[in-house]
């Protein structure tokens, strides 16, 4: 299926012309942030459905529990290591890179007070595949806008194009192995980190597809 073969981030009327624009449209902000604040909201999902952790996650607390260090810290630290594999895989960082930081937390802060935390088994699943599609369009959304992507995404897209292999399957690949790292050294796995390991990377590609679709 195409919707599941996207091997590149697709470029719209909207898309910046190239990452390091310090000047983007308008348009492209709007959609940018738009995009960002639904990643957060996917995050913020699964935490509360509390079935386990995304992968990411899980890393941060397996590096808690061996250095005793935060997770916000390790968490921080872990984007500094991501960035720093951005060099020999030349992506650039742009206006996206330093918004996903920013906007994604602090939707998170915000919304985790107000999002059901789901008390049967089945409800907890349904809200994780949720919070995982969600934040895998979100990712379609805010990538097209090409203003930078975030780190992880960054890390993907990097990937992706060092190996030439689909989106959906470099996404899926790293997210597996961050979940091993971060398992083996403590971390906590649950259904919901299983969920977005998998689903994760078809629905990135979903989100190019369908964002890509939309715009022609």
């Amino acid at each position: 299926m195409k919707i599941f073969s996207v091997r590149s981030v697709p470029s719209t009327k909207w898309s910046s012309d190239k990452p390091l624009n310090f000047s983007p449209k308008p348009i492209t902000i709007f959609i940018l942030c738009f995009g960002l604040f639904l990643f957060g909201l996917g995050e913020s999902l699964i935490i509360t459905a509390s079935a386990g952790m995304s992968p990411w996650t899980v890393l941060a607390e397996g590096l808690s529990i061996t250095t005793g260090y935060s997770i916000g810290t390790l968490t921080f630290l872990i984007s500094l290591g991501v960035l720093l594999l951005w060099i020999p895989l030349k992506q650039q960082a742009g206006i996206g890179t330093i918004l996903n930081a920013i906007i994604v937390a602090a939707v998170i802060e915000w919304s985790l007070p107000y999002l059901p935390h789901p008390e049967t088994y089945a409800m907890q699943i349904l809200q994780a595949v949720l919070g995982t599609l969600i934040v895998g369009i979100a990712s379609g959304i805010y990538l097209i806008a090409n203003l930078g992507p975030g780190p992880r995404d960054g890390l993907m897209t990097g990937c992706q194009k060092a190996t030439g292999l689909p989106i959906a399957w470099v996404r899926v690949f790293l997210e597996i192995v961050v979940i091993t790292i971060g398992w083996t050294l403590g971390g906590t796995v649950g259904i919901a980190t299983i969920i977005f390991a998998i689903g994760v990377g078809p629905a990135v590609s979903m989100g190019l597809y369908l964002i890509a679709s939309i715009s022609k």
